[in-house]
């Protein structure tokens, strides 16, 4: 999956569950940063 697509799936789902990037990032041990980045498609996760 693409930067931007998965960006894309990570902002439905989390604004589904009605969570802000904060939460988000809390639940995954993370920052909001990184969220954000996912989300922009700046960056990604890396696939273990």
């Amino acid at each position: 999956m693409d930067n931007e697509k998965f960006g894309q799936f990570v902002r439905s789902m989390r604004k589904e569950r009605q969570m802000t990037q904060q939460q988000l990032a809390e639940r995954l041990h993370l920052t909001d940063k990184a969220v954000s980045k996912w989300e922009r498609g700046v960056s990604q996760t890396k696939g273990y």
